[in-house]
């Protein structure tokens, strides 16, 4: 009987091993041919976007066909035209005036955890911004989106092998398992994680260094300066994208009292179902596992789908499940994260009190992650930029796409960090640039006296000639 984590272990080392050596050649490209790899792996993944979201769907039963395929084309497309004109290689700044130059140093091989709501997007991007900072990465796919993940590494390798390149530049392993993964994160140079707690965890706690991101619970407040039809027609379109599947989704609509039967009847009007009674109990009753955890049955289906599962009816043409909701905590199942078509409605009284409740539902599950607001009243905007505890602030946008950079100017990612409140390394939307070190080359300035721009922060009482002559004497001493 063969034992399926040794199996898998090896793997892993064997994967890793290959992936060094092809790294080594790598790393000695120039720019211009390590764009012209990128750019040619976003462009087939292109032309397969709409084939390997339709395989991603079939294979996890999650989220649509078409936001999968956006979602691959923002990983392909997307990425390459945000980073065509990025330094990644070699030589990044040589500053004369300062005498030191700045030069790239590749990580390495990076492992790359994959989660099955966003399995063939992730990948993508993964292997376009390792191997753009000069990396190979080997894959651990989720069980539940092996085959598409597979596919996707299989067309990117296609590409590599015709271009010439060592195909182990990227790599999946083919026997995943819990413990093949944990000798994949130990036998690697850096960590890319994006899946769930556990994982991140696991990602954290390997011994390896580690890029991991937290889980999201977005609120979205809806202040009294909105434009109600707008910030309902945007959370409507972000929460339903992909079924809800991205992590930057609102989880919960925050509205003011004076506006509330507006956004209520907004929300109604464009496909909302507020549950109530009978209906909610059930809903609930299938919403979370025994453990508190969500349910996987119901993660990235749409409103039909939970609706049979919980055997009731709701209107046809029903796009999101709407609860009014009163609490905060583990008794309240609508406050946490939902990653399908489920959402909670909260009523409140001013900004004040939506200032507070929406740290309440960022520490229930979401600290560090992202916030959305739909205000015309830059004060409260500021006010909520600076105090909440979040990694981005969505102003005006859907929060799934703004978070994603679709529709914001921020870096179009799949990997959201969310800095040390969130218990991650970084709070930016990852990049190239996170995944290389830099290394400085500094000459000596020809003095020993503070250089005169900076003389102030080296302080203006320390006579640096007479504790030089000091170090000299007791240099001659000691010989």
């Amino acid at each position: 009987m063969v034992d399926k984590d040794l199996l898998s272990m090896q793997e892993a080392r064997s994967l890793v091993r290959a992936a060094k050596q092809a790294q080594a050649d790598f790393a000695r490209y120039d720019q211009e041919r390590v764009d012209a790899i990128v750019k040619a792996i976003a462009e087939e993944a292109y032309v397969q976007a709409e084939s390997l979201a339709a395989l991603a769907v079939e294979e996890t039963g999650f989220g649509k066909v078409q936001d999968k395929k956006t979602k691959n084309i923002l990983a392909s497309q997307g990425l390459i035209k945000a980073i065509e004109d990025m330094k990644t290689i070699g030589v990044l700044n040589d500053d004369k005036a300062r005498k030191v130059v700045e030069v790239a140093v590749p990580i390495g091989v990076v492992a790359g955890i994959v989660p099955s709501t966003n399995p063939t997007s992730t990948t993508i991007y993964k292997s376009i911004i390792s191997l753009k900072s000069g990396n190979a990465i080997v894959f651990t796919p989720h069980p539940s989106a092996k085959k598409c993940i597979g596919k996707t590494v299989e067309m990117i390798r296609g590409v590599l092998d015709r271009l010439g390149v060592c195909a182990d530049m990227v790599s999946v392993m083919s026997v995943p398992t819990i413990q093949g993964s944990g000798e994949l994160m130990r036998q690697a140079d850096l960590i890319l994680a994006t899946g769930g707690p556990g994982m991140v965890k696991a990602a954290y706690s390997s011994g390896t260094p580690a890029l991991g991101v937290g889980a999201g619970n977005v609120p979205a407040y809806v202040e009294r300066t909105a434009n109600v039809e707008d910030a309902v027609s945007k959370i409507m379109a972000s929460k339903t994208f992909d079924n809800g599947t991205v992590c930057a989704s609102e989880q919960s609509i925050v509205v003011d009292r004076v506006i509330a039967d507006q956004v209520k009847a907004a929300l109604i009007a464009q496909g909302g179902y507020f549950l109530q009674g009978e209906d909610l109990t059930k809903v609930k009753a299938v919403m979370e596992r025994g453990n508190g955890t969500m349910n996987p049955a119901i993660v990235g289906r749409d409103a039909a789908h939970i609706a049979k599962l919980a055997g009731i009816e709701i209107p046809h043409g029903t796009r999101l499940l709407v609860s009014d909701e009163k609490g905060v905590g583990p008794k309240f199942p609508f406050s946490k994260e939902k990653l399908t078509q489920l959402i909670a409605f909260y009523v409140v009284e001013d900004w004040q009190e939506a200032c507070e409740l929406c740290h309440a539902l960022l520490e229930n599950g979401g600290v560090g992650h992202s916030l959305a607001i739909h205000s015309h009243n830059e004060e409260i905007i500021r006010e909520f930029g600076m105090r909440k505890p979040v990694s981005r602030m969505l102003v005006n946008t859907p929060s799934t796409h703004g978070a994603v950079g679709l529709s914001t100017s921020l870096f179009p990612s799949f990997t959201l960090g969310c800095g040390a409140v969130g218990g991650s390394s970084t709070s930016d939307n990852v990049t190239p640039l996170n995944l290389m070190n830099v290394r400085r080359i500094a000459y000596d300035l020809g003095n020993t006296e503070c250089p005169a721009p900076a003389a102030q922060s080296c302080g203006t009482n320390i006579d640096v000639q007479a504790i030089t002559a000091m170090i000299v004497e007791q240099l001659k001493k000691m010989a």
